[in-house]
């Protein structure tokens, strides 16, 4: 494959040498085989430049101009083209020729082709991802499941030692009960004894006054006979 340059060695242009000269510089640098082919001096070349550009790549005019480039029969591009396929190292996919080992420039077909691979692989990671997920969500639910299962054991040792100190709590308060009770009785049997004690007692003084008085009666009694 023959890479062919349209230009014009006599241009009185200043861009139009300026940009030939950069398509040339850039191909050499790239070490890119190419054959300039002058329309200034040669009129077949210019014919055949023109017939060969594109009718939608053509000015409105009609005239293409230098520089256009060409892969054999093939247009690639004039020097807009080329330098947006330079800014995006696409410059061996816009000359239609094979990108040398660890080139940066992919041609459209292999980067859709790598980029669709990616894809795939991106969505076999994400799907990989997602079923570590779930099974660490499976693990993380069954840690909580044993946990809790741990816990209501706990509890319900708990409850079961709350347990036996309420009935041992119920069978203190009935001692305690009974006690209060025994203690009642025999404070009730000592508050009647002392209240028998004080009814005897006042029965007793109420017997010894009668007796006075009665006593006193005789006296008196006997001193009036006497008298």
């Amino acid at each position: 494959m023959v890479i062919k340059v349209f230009l014009a060695t006599s241009s009185g242009s200043t861009a139009i040498k300026k940009k030939q000269q950069d398509v040339v510089g850039f191909l050499e640098a790239l070490k890119v085989d190419y054959t300039p082919l002058d329309i200034a001096c040669n009129e077949e070349n210019r014919m055949w430049m023109r017939q060969n550009v594109p009718s939608e790549k053509k000015p409105t005019n009609g005239i293409p101009l230098p520089p256009q480039i060409f892969n054999e029969e093939s247009y690639c591009g004039d020097y807009d083209t080329f330098f947006d396929a330079k800014e995006d190292n696409l410059v061996y996919t816009f000359l239609g020729l094979p990108p040398p080992p660890g080139s940066k420039d992919v041609p459209v077909e292999e980067r859709n082709g790598h980029a669709h691979e990616e894809e795939e692989e991106e969505e076999e990671q994400a799907a990989g991802e997602e079923e570590e997920g779930e099974g660490g969500e499976e693990e993380e639910l069954e840690e909580v499941a044993e946990g809790e299962a741990a816990d209501d054991e706990a509890t319900e040792g708990e409850t079961a030692g709350d347990e036996a100190p309420a009935e041992d709590d119920g069978e203190e308060e009935e001692e305690a009960v009974e006690e209060t009770d025994e203690v009642t009785e025999d404070t009730e049997g000592r508050a009647m004894e002392e209240e028998q004690e004080e009814a005897d007692e006042d029965r007793e003084e109420e017997e010894a006054e009668v007796q006075e008085e009665e006593e006193e009666d005789v006296e008196e009694t006997q001193e009036e006979e006497a008298e």
